[in-house]
């Protein structure tokens, strides 16, 4: 017998009528490649035309507040809408997320068994891309996302929530580290001395941009979290980087992680658990291009001292996301999935060697960032 359990069912006519969606109900098919929300493109017809929605379920066993991750995004979604509005932006209703309200006037719905769903409107004429192919597309990818913190630079009111708490905060996943390889309860540390000795030797690095923050150094901003090529839409027209989605984990951070991200992501042509090691390398094109790119959108905003470490928030993100994987092989795999023995050890020495990469390119990547 499997103890595989069937994934649910929704009645997804019914949480439609719902919202203050447009026509009559026509289907609701499941959307997208994401593994974590349960995510459905809505279709109505109104008198005879097609009108296309995304409904979602928020999977609240992975976010624990998901009234508070809601309410973030209804803010932010407002607010970028507002200022795009404002600003006579062509074609305004394409370029931020659109919460559709429910016909209660909330920006979320419950339903009967404590699921949260939200409805978007559908951003027509545009696709998500999986994998970055040149360096226009890190170009439009770096554009977007500046153009994304640039709208909600100014959000009044309080602070967003955390929906993660400490999500990037690299002393504290680098304490984490330090106790699993003190424990070393699968005695699995004599497999990985070289990795651990190169994540001792980058300790002074860990602290870097959260000192910046403690100290007022850095501005703390509200940031994407997650800056993948596959959270920009493309226009299918031009190819313009034309909406940031997926806002789950936007929340108060640095602008330099999600610039650090986009690096790790965009700039090397392996894969994250490549094996063969000599394909690690960060490309100073794609580079030139991510720097060009974000400097295009969010230049006006940015400090000098935000400015001086944007080379370096790529090292920083790259070594925090192996120390990551790192830590779950010296804790015998329990948070990342694998799919073989010794996955995460594969996928570590990835992260590693993409931050020797970096490092021994530092200095051309700081002269080259200088230059925009």
């Amino acid at each position: 017998m499997s103890d595989l359990k069937p994934k649910p069912t929704y009645d997804t006519r019914a949480i439609a009528a719902q919202f203050s969606v447009l026509g009559d109900y026509v289907r609701a098919e499941v959307y997208g490649s994401g593994h974590i929300n349960d995510t459905f493109c809505l279709e109505m017809n109104q008198g005879g035309s097609p009108i296309r929605y995304v409904l979602q379920r928020i999977n609240h066993t992975i976010f624990k507040n998901p009234d508070g991750l809601m309410a973030n995004i209804e803010r932010v979604c407002n607010h970028a809408q507002s200022k795009l509005k404002q600003s006579k932006a062509p074609d305004a209703s394409r370029r931020a997320m659109t919460l559709v309200p429910t016909k209660a006037g909330k920006g979320w719905l419950v339903d009967g068994d404590g699921n949260r769903w939200r409805c978007y409107v559908f951003v027509e004429g545009a696709t998500g891309h999986d994998i970055i192919r040149n360096a226009d597309q890190a170009f439009q990818a770096a554009k977007a996302f500046g153009a994304f913190q640039a709208l909600v630079a100014d959000l009044p009111g309080e602070r967003l929530v955390e929906t993660i708490q400490n999500f990037h905060h690299t002393p504290s996943r680098f304490q984490r580290f330090q106790e699993a390889l003190k424990a070393d309860a699968h005695n699995r540390a004599k497999d990985v001395r070289k990795e651990i000795e190169f994540a001792l030797a980058r300790a002074n690095d860990v602290s870097v941009i959260t000192d910046g923050l403690a100290k007022g150094e850095i501005p703390e901003r509200v940031t994407h979290n997650d800056t993948k090529l596959n959270n920009v839409l493309l226009d299918n027209q031009t190819q313009e980087g034309i909406c940031v989605i997926d806002l789950d984990t936007v929340m108060p951070g640095s602008a330099l992680y999600d610039f650090g991200d986009l690096v790790r992501t965009s700039t090397s042509p392996a894969a994250e658990d490549e094996v063969d090691l000599s394909k690690v390398t960060m490309q100073m094109p794609m580079f030139e291009a991510l720097v060009k790119g974000y400097l295009t959108s969010a230049k006006s905003f940015l400090t000098p001292r935000e400015r001086e470490l944007l080379p370096f928030s790529g090292k920083l993100i790259t070594f925090e996301i192996g120390l990551r994987f790192l830590t779950d092989w010296l804790e015998g795999d329990v948070y990342f999935k694998i799919k073989r023995p010794g996955h995460n050890v594969d996928r570590l020495r990835t992260q590693f060697k993409l931050v020797e990469s970096i490092e021994a390119q530092l200095p051309a990547m700081q002269s080259l960032a200088s230059k925009f």
